[in-house]
């Protein structure tokens, strides 16, 4: 049996948008859970040129490199995995909109929590004691 520290690491940066107490997420082509929107590097990426380059991706909008701030990093345990996600605020300019990877984009309170993975949900209970998360 695997320790967690001999288990795959997917290492991942996550663009926290908060507007109203709602989280925005984002659910990808074929599947059927929603994700704070982001993803995994590529290459030598920093976390920040990740985060650009996987929002306008994503979202078709342009993220505003001075304004990027991280809010934390989260880990859970996925079957043979650790998920690692560092989340990261930022300002924007341009319009959201769901690009071709993605089929859909909502906003999620902290109601809606059993709806992502593990990891978006360790967030999501740190956003919502926080107050930055309504409850439902």
């Amino acid at each position: 049996m695997q320790t967690e520290r001999e288990q795959r690491l997917i290492d991942t940066v996550a663009w926290v948008r908060i507007e109203d107490g709602r989280i925005l997420c984002a659910r990808p082509h074929g599947k059927g859970v929603f994700y704070i929107p982001g993803g995994k590097r590529e290459g030598a990426e920093t976390d920040l040129q990740t985060l650009v380059r996987e929002i306008y991706e994503e979202l078709t909008v342009e993220l505003v490199p001075d304004t990027v701030a991280h809010v934390g990093t989260y880990e859970a345990l996925i079957p043979d995995a650790v998920v690692r996600m560092a989340c990261y605020t930022a300002e924007y300019s341009g319009t959201l909109a769901a690009s071709s990877e993605i089929d859909e984009i909502a906003w999620f309170t902290y109601a809606d929590r059993p709806h992502v993975p593990p990891v978006d949900q360790l967030l999501f209970d740190d956003l919502h004691a926080d107050g930055l998360l309504a409850h439902g």
